[in-house]
């Protein structure tokens, strides 16, 4: 496992600083809920993240950490875990043909919201999230399972297996990026802070007091 993850931390980490230079402060929209993903990441304490880099940066390498993660996972269960496994496939089965907006975007957008946050007296015609919600089909609510005591413990364990090998997938990621700290750092540094200075000089000059005459 160990190598594998660090293979792939080092090619997350590599798109990332090939991402970087095309960000904008200016083309980042300020959210108005609290990111889960990003929010007291181990991960992004790995990557030496603090509060003065922006969501949208963090955001955009975390995504692809937690990917790595969700991956490793799901070959896991596949491998070992045919009780999960199989009523993962069901309820993926199930969902199928329903319009997701959100899925199929870059790393650096998954996870954020698909509509902008909408303006007093500026309705929208219509949403992406609203236009998923009509065109969800409506499928027969199937009854509930009944699972023998013998099956629900085998699942129980299948479950605290599943979580056990995400922390430890978890924790060797961590440990492989904070190799890469320094590159992040430099390429923050170089590409972000600049950016991040420059936006706070603006909103210092636009809130200076005229001079009295």
């Amino acid at each position: 496992m160990g190598d594998s993850v660090e293979g792939r931390v080092q090619s997350g980490v590599e798109a990332f600083l090939r991402w970087l230079p095309r960000w904008r402060i200016g083309t980042s929209r300020a959210r108005t809920r609290v990111c889960r993903l990003c929010l007291g990441s181990p991960v992004a304490t790995a990557a030496g993240f603090d509060h003065t880099v922006p969501h949208a940066v963090q955001h955009a390498l975390l995504t692809r950490m937690s990917a790595i993660v969700d991956d490793a996972v799901d070959e896991y269960t596949r491998r070992n875990l045919p009780t999960v496994h199989r009523e993962l496939a069901t309820s993926e089965a199930t969902d199928a043909s329903a319009y997701r907006p959100d899925e199929g975007l870059a790393p650096e957008f998954q996870g954020l919201e698909i509509d902008p946050e909408p303006e007093e007296g500026q309705p929208f015609l219509f949403t992406l999230a609203g236009l998923a919600q009509a065109e969800a089909p409506e499928t027969p609510v199937a009854p509930p399972k009944i699972f023998s005591e013998e099956a629900k413990a085998a699942l129980r364990t299948e479950l605290e297996l599943a979580d056990q090998y995400s922390r430890e997938v978890g924790t060797t990621l961590c440990l492989a990026l904070v190799g890469h700290r320094a590159r992040i750092s430099d390429a923050i540094v170089r590409l972000v802070e600049p950016q991040v200075d420059e936006l706070l000089a603006e909103l210092s000059r636009s809130l200076e007091l005229p001079r009295a005459r």
